[in-house]
């Protein structure tokens, strides 16, 4: 496998259509200061999935289009192929050359093709794993980087070793199982609560059956306490009513004998007057 072309159009000095054609061997790109050498090598970066600004020298992602000069306008977007030659199949694909395009426009969206095909960013990565060629492979050192290398962290030491030992891809799919079963094991526990959710729920439910129908004869009683307390009720006003009567009643009759009295005591005293008459009557003064 060996570089033979890089596309470039828009990317930060390189507003027309730009190509590079590498043959078998060693080949350099050479030219004074400022002729845009170093944003070849930030053009490969890109192309391969670099997500820093920082590490392409700029402030944000859209500092890669072109921004325009005084005699040239902006650029809209952005673009970069890289083709590889790829008849030893060392990149794990039956296509001969592969080709893989990087396109970010200023309004922020972008695409990644692998010989055409629209792709994911992780497709990329996973194609060069183990090669040394990704982002953060050993084939890509600017200036500066093999002092911090050296100096770097631990961590960072080892993730190239990884990529030159090609262990790299293994690692990657061991954290990916990892995860997966991880994200299994949280599924089964997830699916245990809903089943203890369910099972609890069921219980729930058929307390709150007894419950109800525990309400429901409660109800039921209430309701015949309630005919019955109306029913007495009614019988009560019935019986005050016969009160009331029987009282009027009594109270009429008693105003009658009353009257009877009266008269009667008014007749024995007319009597008692006709008697002394009567007497007087039968015994004249001598």
């Amino acid at each position: 496998m060996y570089l033979k072309k890089i596309e470039m159009q828009g990317f930060k000095s390189f507003a027309n259509k730009m190509t590079f054609d590498f043959h078998q061997g060693i080949t350099g790109i050479v030219g004074p200061n400022g002729s845009g050498k170093s944003n070849v090598a930030d053009a490969v970066r890109w192309v391969l999935g670099e997500q820093s600004a920082k590490q392409l020298r700029g402030g944000n992602m859209q500092d890669v289009i072109f921004a325009g000069t005084e005699a040239r306008k902006p650029q809209s977007f952005a673009a970069v192929s890289i083709t590889f030659d790829n008849s030893d199949h060392a990149l794990e694909t039956s296509y001969e050359e592969v080709t893989v395009t990087r396109r970010l426009y200023r309004s922020g969206e972008s695409e990644y093709r692998i010989n055409n095909a629209a792709v994911r960013l992780r497709d990329i990565h996973e194609l060069f794993y183990d090669t040394g060629i990704g982002k953060e492979g050993y084939s890509i050192i600017g200036q500066g980087q093999i002092e911090r290398i050296i100096s770097g962290k631990a961590d960072e030491r080892r993730e190239l070793f990884d990529e030159a030992a090609g262990i790299v891809k293994f690692k990657r799919r061991k954290a990916a199982s990892l995860k997966k079963l991880a994200d299994e094991q949280q599924n089964a526990l997830k699916e245990l609560d809903i089943n203890l959710y369910l099972v609890q729920d069921e219980q729930a439910g058929g307390r709150l059956k007894e419950l109800q129908d525990k309400i429901d004869v409660t109800d039921a009683q209430l309701k015949d306490i309630d005919d019955q307390l109306l029913a007495t009720k009614s019988e009560y006003d019935a019986i005050e009513n016969e009160l009331q009567t029987l009282d009027l009643q009594i109270a009429d009759l008693t105003e009658k004998n009353q009257k009877s009295l009266l008269i009667r005591e008014q007749l024995r005293g007319q009597i008692d007057l006709l008697n002394i008459r009567e007497n007087s009557e039968s015994y004249p003064e001598s």
